[in-house]
Formats: structure tokens, sequence, C-alpha cells
């Protein structure tokens, strides 16, 4: 957890740090710039293109303490960052502080390698220092500059993007309702929809009492896409069996919330249907879940299925 932990510290603040000018370097092999940063050039092309404020820069980084401990490595699996990345990219902003780490970035070129040494008092300046770095020590950025995106690229690379999500969204959005009407046929269901274009279908009849808007309610539910993915449960072997398991959250115990309207408006609506004991299937056009949103793997303009479980009803007073 430590190691994790000083991973995620170090690697946010790799473009937030800074050190003190100092015009001589107590350090062997490192000379101190015009701006008070240590460097030491292991490859140097000094008439190379520089990258500049705005550009994003791909680099292979390594941070180590005074100790020569290693507390990041861009070379490490991250589940952040699809498998095989082995490099860090970030956009160069401004420099905060004099002998800032986006000062040693400003003066390499492509195919440079150099090495910056950071205070860690600059760094965490006005800042709570975690407690795995000590007061009064240097931090070793180990940096190779492996390539340049200009500002201008980044914003037409931007533009693009946005405007192919925007053609996906809109070709997401006409698809839905064949793709819903393919799965309903393909599933045989014969309950027919509600005005707002929910599903409900009732799998056990329950016996206890309804469940009402701004009740505490239990249930036991997984979600799912119509290819049959499941995006989310309480239920331990499913999540496990799907992909989806996460050692953070509990499982096989009733996810207990308040019915009120900030769930999705397919389960407020279908909610109040159930008597405590009832089991049934929800079938939620995407209007009625995350609408023209993604999350996970839900896309935009997705239609999801719950299988919902009403456990327990209370009032929410």
């Amino acid at each position: 957890m430590k190691k994790q932990f000083s991973k995620m510290v170090i690697t946010a603040v790799v473009i937030g740090t800074a050190m003190t000018a100092c015009k001589n370097s107590p350090y062997p092999g490192y000379e101190a710039s015009e701006t008070g940063l240590y460097t030491k050039f292991y490859t140097h092309d000094e008439n190379g293109v520089k990258p500049k404020e705005g550009d994003v820069v791909r680099v292979t980084l390594v941070v180590k303490n005074d100790k020569d401990s290693i507390l990041s490595n861009s070379k490490d699996p991250d589940p952040n960052r699809p498998p095989g990345v082995d490099y860090f990219e970030m956009q160069l902003s401004k420099s905060p502080y004099k002998g800032s780490i986006q000062d040693g970035l400003s003066s390499m070129a492509i195919g440079d390698s150099a090495s910056f040494l950071i205070p860690v008092d600059s760094m965490f300046k006005g800042r709570q220092m975690p407690p795995f770095l000590k007061k009064g020590s240097m931090l070793t950025y180990d940096v190779k500059l492996r390539k340049i995106t200009s500002k201008e690229e980044v914003m037409k690379e931007q533009m693009k993007k946005q405007q192919e999500e925007t053609a996906m969204m809109e070709m997401s959005k006409n698809e839905e309702p064949k793709i819903l009407a393919r799965y309903i046929d393909e599933n045989k269901i014969t309950a027919k929809p509600t005005a707002s274009g929910l599903y409900y279908i009732e799998l056990k009849k329950g016996k206890g009492p309804k469940a009402k808007l701004g009740d505490v309610i239990k249930v036991n539910y997984t979600g799912r896409l119509l290819d049959g993915r499941v995006f989310d449960t309480n239920s331990k072997e499913i999540a496990q069996s799907s992909g989806v398991y996460d050692e953070r959250r509990p499982y096989d115990v009733p996810s207990e919330f308040k019915l009120d309207t900030l769930l999705f408006k397919g389960w407020v609506e279908a909610l109040p249907m159930m008597n405590v004991g009832t089991k049934a299937k929800l079938i939620l056009p995407s209007a009625l879940g995350l609408g023209q949103r993604s999350g996970g793997i839900i896309p935009p303009y997705a239609p999801m299925v719950f299988e919902v479980e009403l456990l327990e009803t209370k009032s929410g007073k």
C-alpha cells in the first residue's frame, strides 16, 4: 500500500514540483541552471526542438528518494493505463516556480535523457508531506523525452476526437430503438412498456409491503447491458465470474439506499411497483438510465437490464 500510495502522490505532482535557485551545485555531476534547477544530462541535443507551454510531452520516468528507492516508474504496469504503455504523457504547464520540473522538461529535446534533483520541501510547499518522505530530502527524477506533440496538434486532435464522439453519440441515439426492439423480440418478451418506455417483468411475486418514494430500501441486484455484460452487482459470485469484482467493496450483503430521485429514473418508477420479496427484471431505455452519458463499460444511449430483488423497505423519515 505504501508503494502504491507513493507512486500516486509522486506521479500526481510530477508537473507541479519546484526547487530554489542555487548558483553552485553541491551535487557531483549536476549543474545548477539559470533557473536554479539541478540537472545532469546523459544525452542532450542542444539544437533540438524543445517543448513549449501547452505542448504534450511523452516521457519515460523514474522517481527515486534519497535512499535510491524507486517511488514511481513509468514502466511499471498501471491499471489507469492501457496494457503495454510504458510512458507518461502530460501537458506542459507554466512553470510555477524557478527551478520547477517544467523548466527541466522545457530544456529537453526528443531523445534527450537527464536527471533532475527536486527538494521535497519545495515540492510540497503549502501542502501536507506524505509520511514516507523525509523533510529536507531530495527526489531524483530520471527522465527521457520520447515525443513532443505541439499545442496546436493537441487542439486539432481534441477537436477531431470531439467530432468523432459527437458522430458516434448521434449514431448510438438513432440505433438505440432498433437495438432495444431486437432484444425484446429475441428474448420473446411479451410485457408491454409503460408510458416512459420501462419494461417491468415480475419474476417472483412478493407478499410484503410496497416500497414508496422516500423509503429506505434494501435490494439485491445485477445490472447488464443488452449484450449480457455485467457492469454492476452486489453478488460476489456474479462479480467474479463477470470480471467486475472490486475487492474494495462489500458483496453478498444487501445494498441499502433511499428511494429518491437521485436513482435511475427507471428504478424510481419500478421499485414502487414491487412488494417486499418481489424479484423483477427491469429493462431501461437510456432515457431512464444514463442517457447520453457514459460510465465504465456503459456507452452513451445504452439500454440497461436489471434483475432486482426487494428485500426490505422502511420509512425514510
